[in-house]
């Protein structure tokens, strides 16, 4: 037969370290944390995996990073921002690129070097030089112009071009 010491005994340490003086507000707050890690890599936060090489060295290919979506919610993308893009509406690809050209201005590569608006552009995240030879192509008013660092690879080994507003979705965190 049990004794009333044994019923008022106190639980063990492992259980209140697991669980706490109060189980209920415990379990409110794992409640609380379910529900915001939930929204914040639902709505807020994207993970995207590196394909490809057009991102190297600044970005490893098979590495994961996340996509910031509400870094463009008070202002529009900045030249230098390393951006997720949408392929088509609806899928689940997406592209992982530096906006080098911004709406209404005219991009072209010299001799392996991005020139804009006719001036070459100093780009420090381009360890990779190459060769690249491109005419002057305009951006359109809702477009930007996005590019790998990676520009060793040759141009068509390359996905690059302009992006409508629209389809990027987001800023690489990290």
């Amino acid at each position: 037969m049990g004794t009333n010491a044994d019923a008022a005994q106190p639980p063990s340490w492992l259980l209140r370290v697991l669980i706490g003086r109060k189980p209920k507000r415990t379990l409110a707050r794992i409640g609380a944390l379910v529900v915001v890690c939930f929204v914040v890599f639902k709505f807020v936060l994207l993970p995207i995996r590196v394909e490809g090489g057009s991102m190297l060295p600044t970005y490893r290919e098979r590495g994961v990073n996340f996509v910031n979506r509400l870094a463009y919610l008070f202002h529009e993308p900045r030249r230098g921002d390393v951006v997720a893009i949408r392929l088509l509406a609806g899928e689940h690809v997406l592209y992982m690129k530096r906006i080098v050209g911004l709406p209404g201005e005219t991009v072209a590569f010299h001799q392996g070097r991005l020139h804009i608006n006719g001036q070459p552009l100093d780009e420090p995240y381009v360890k990779l030089p190459g060769d690249w030879e491109r005419p002057p192509e305009k951006v359109g008013p809702d477009h930007y112009y996005v590019v790998g660092d990676n520009r060793d690879m040759p141009w068509q080994g390359h996905t690059q071009g302009r992006a409508r507003r629209e389809l990027i979705i987001g800023k690489i965190l990290l």
